[in-house]
């Protein structure tokens, strides 16, 4: 009679071949990742526009949070007003121009309660394009 020999199981995962795959994707992927040619975008082209950007209207809050208002695109002169003749002031410019871009100067001393207010209040009469005016370093 023959004596029967019990295998043990082992508990370890034989990973020899795992590194053989491995290695042979590896060099696959070295030979022929030079021969791949990168994909160039064609990106559309369009002629200039003929309408030319609208000069922004400067709302301007001092350090004590009175407002002034400073339109570029007539004078450099700043107008003191009040939060009632701003709104009627981006308003009639807004009729003129739908598009006006209005941005905010504050100064650096004024409390950031006031300038969310402003943002606030022109956004309540539908002025789209707001933005903050900052100084560069």
């Amino acid at each position: 009679m023959a004596r029967r020999i019990k295998r043990q199981l082992k508990n370890e995962i034989n990973v020899v071949p795992y590194i053989d795959v491995m290695l042979v994707l590896l060099i696959i992927f070295m030979i022929t990742a030079p021969m791949i040619n990168p994909g160039q975008i064609e990106l559309p082209q369009i002629g200039k526009s003929s309408a030319v950007p609208s000069a922004p209207l400067e709302v301007m809050i001092k350090a004590d949070n009175s407002l002034a208002l400073l339109d570029r695109a007539k004078t450099s002169l700043e107008v003191h007003v009040t939060h009632q003749q701003l709104i009627d002031a981006i308003k009639q410019k807004q009729s003129q121009n739908a598009d006006q871009p209005v941005v905010i100067a504050a100064d650096k001393n004024v409390r950031y309660e006031e300038v969310i207010k402003i943002m606030d209040i022109l956004q309540q009469h539908q002025v789209q394009k707001i933005g903050l005016l900052t100084q560069p370093k």
